[in-house]
């Protein structure tokens, strides 16, 4: 009896057990957006979005990123793709732009860094490395617009990848349908 398995066994064992996490991954991401949906949960959490509101987020990406409520149905909607990461960093960008007091700028940045963009950090966005170091660059003395390039690509990257499939997300959907009026009553007088 032979006790060693062949190299091709231990490949197709890898194989399995890869195959078994990513199935796993992909029944968490639809249950937790099944749960989103129909539990009421987000619809529980913000305010009612009016029908034009919701029809505004379909137009454009940037219609969405001003809308607070937008924000966060995208929010959502990333929680069920695990890239939560992403709006988040862009939203802690855009508080630090805003930040009035410029001694205050120093600890952002570094906060901002040391959450996002460092390689290996919990919450590491996806930028290139010339971006990288062009933000480490910047960071020797902060202004408001270090992090712009880095913000930027991830805009790009939301845009692009998560936004397409956000418009056609069940919680894009369930907020549109709540969107429209309830009853709508028509007189011929």
């Amino acid at each position: 009896m032979c006790t060693g398995l062949t190299e091709k066994q231990r490949l197709y064992r890898k194989w399995v057990k890869e195959l078994r996490s990513s199935m796993a991954t992909l029944l968490h991401k639809v249950d937790l957006e099944y749960h989103l949906v129909t539990s009421g949960w987000y619809t529980r959490n913000t305010k009612a979005s009016s029908l034009n509101d919701v029809l505004r987020w379909k137009e454009s990406f940037s219609h969405l990123l001003r809308s607070k409520e937008g924000r966060y149905a995208f929010h959502t909607f990333l929680q069920t793709e695990f890239s939560e990461e992403n709006l988040e960093f862009w939203e802690a960008c855009e508080d630090y732009k805003k930040t009035r007091w410029v001694k205050k700028l120093p600890s952002k940045a570094q906060g901002i860094s040391q959450e996002f963009l460092q390689i290996g950090s919990p919450r590491e966005v996806n930028i290139d490395h010339r971006t990288r170091e062009l933000i480490y660059k910047k960071m020797a003395v902060p202004c408001r617009n270090c992090f712009d390039a880095a913000q930027e690509q991830i805009q790009i990257l939301m845009e692009k990848d998560s936004y397409p499939r956000f418009l056609k997300s069940p919680v894009y959907n369930t907020l549109l349908k709540q969107s429209f009026p309830s009853t709508v009553t028509m007189s011929f007088t």
